[in-house]
């Protein structure tokens, strides 16, 4: 053993990310938040976005609507201005409205779901791309919804699974280049994702996670982590994560509570 004396990551060929430089979107809370902190805890300077800036907690806080082509070009220039150049891009923001049949599905849901998680993601990762540094990574997050489909939440689903084919594209347009893609495919998150899906009715949300254990956003960011930090010939094309009780997006196990029976 070597007692004492420190280890570091790069004398095992693993990638150190101190002085780098990370865009987050969706960093106002839940998995993006959680990434910020320990992206800054391992040494990296970040350019948060999102449209509750005042919850920010990174290097640079700023205004982001990824939906909003002049939102995302100025949230880019200012946070490359700022920290100078791009390592990382992590493409966080997204949402979900409802749980209905799509027959009751409305144009304003469905524009605003895959404006969110699909083109809004395009739309970053574009404008990103030619500023990305060599060794440089860009990570998405996905969803279990985008591997295997369940009832009542089309339009989340289909954008999920338009988000899959676009990581896989461009992995296929980055061949060759030393810029490495990975996607997290999260199930049972507990953040506000649930309370946005149900238009802030708490106890609607609260339902979700009862009876399980579920990922916590510091979980997901320790797989973000996992991925950043691995060889740079090493490319974590994908992770999945879901909570033990959970085996796909409608099979869900949940404990009765004793206590309440008592």
């Amino acid at each position: 053993m070597c007692s004492g004396i420190p280890i570091s990551l790069a004398s095992f060929g693993y990638m150190t990310l101190e002085g780098k430089v990370a865009m987050v979107t969706g960093a106002s809370s839940g998995i993006g938040a959680s990434t910020v902190r320990k992206l800054r805890q391992a040494g990296v300077r970040v350019a948060g976005g999102a449209r509750r800036v005042d919850r920010i907690e990174a290097d640079v806080a700023l205004a982001l609507d990824v939906t909003d082509e002049a939102s995302a070009a100025a949230f880019v220039e200012q946070g490359i201005a700022e920290l100078g150049g791009l390592d990382i891009l992590f493409n966080n923001a997204g949402l979900a409205l409802g749980r209905y049949p799509f027959s009751e599905s409305t144009e304003e849901d469905e524009r605003r779901v895959l404006h969110t998680n699909l083109d809004g993601v395009m739309r970053v990762t574009r404008l990103c791309l030619p500023h990305i540094r060599d060794a440089g990574h860009i990570l998405f997050m996905g969803s279990i919804a985008g591997r295997q489909a369940y009832e009542n939440g089309a339009s989340y689903i289909a954008a999920k699974f338009g988000l899959r084919g676009f990581v896989y594209a461009l992995r296929e347009d980055l061949l060759g280049r030393p810029i490495r893609v990975t996607t997290v495919d999260a199930g049972l998150v507990e953040t506000e994702f649930s309370v946005v899906r149900f238009g802030d009715d708490v106890d609607k949300a609260k339902a979700v996670y009862e009876g399980v254990d579920p990922i916590t956003p510091d979980e997901v960011a320790d797989c973000i982590m996992f991925a950043l930090t691995r060889p740079l010939h090493v490319n974590v094309d994908e992770i999945v994560i879901k909570a033990l009780q959970q085996s796909s997006g409608a099979r869900i196990v949940r404990r009765t509570d004793r206590r309440s029976a008592s």
